[in-house]
């Protein structure tokens, strides 16, 4: 019965995941499916270049609550030992179907977006310290460049980094997570790297919607 909960839970996750706010918000408000404008990318960053800064705050709040509460989820499994490794690998398992879940919605054609804000609700519910390292590194980055992608990719290195250096994370599967997080949001922003190093990536600033 146990095991038939946790398969329920994560179903419940990526379906979580799924939920396309960048999308749903677009259409419903605005008219306008972010897909079709921009980076193509139904996220936080493509949201604010497109339609601005109104309309980009509750993407970015929904999308990190996803992963926050797939993590979260888990607390739902009955008779469960919440100080061993298991627990922990179920938490990290669940955020990343909430990842996926963002980056293949079910509910917007498996299109959707790169899963950082949700990456990011995931982080503070595993390792809130050093999610909050992380995330004052990318507003520092961010306040000196205007690069949402160098920010990204700067606190997606940061968070292993403060992790299991500085902080001392005794869990394994923790410690395979904040790496496996820092390997995505590079392979996930293999493209923006490659504008970043050729001095074409566009800057992001905020705004009003046009």
């Amino acid at each position: 019965m146990e095991f038939v909960i946790i398969i329920i839970l994560g179903v419940v996750a990526y379906l979580l995941g799924s939920i396309p706010s960048a999308v749903w918000i677009g259409k419903s408000l605005y008219g306008i499916d972010v897909r079709e404008h921009g980076s193509g990318n139904a996220g936080t960053t493509n949201v604010l270049r497109v339609l601005g800064t109104k309309a980009a705050i509750p993407v970015f709040v929904v999308d990190t609550l996803k992963g926050l509460l797939a993590v979260l989820a888990a607390c739902l499994i009955p008779e469960v030992d919440r100080s061993a490794e298991f627990f922990g690998t179920v938490k990290i398992a669940y955020g990343l179907l909430a990842v996926v879940g963002h980056m293949y919605p079910v509910f917007a054609g498996f299109r959707g977006g790169k899963g950082v804000a949700t990456t990011l609700g995931i982080a503070i519910a595993i390792q809130p310290l050093g999610a909050l390292v992380a995330l004052g590194i990318f507003v520092v980055v961010f306040a000196v460049t205007r690069y949402v992608s160098l920010s990204s990719l700067s606190a997606g290195l940061s968070f292993p980094v403060t992790v299991v250096c500085l902080l001392r994370e005794p869990m394994l599967s923790v410690r395979i997570f904040v790496a496996f997080v820092c390997l995505l949001l590079f392979y996930t922003h293999r493209k923006n790297i490659q504008r970043l190093l050729s001095g074409v990536e566009p800057k992001t600033s905020f705004r009003k919607k046009r």
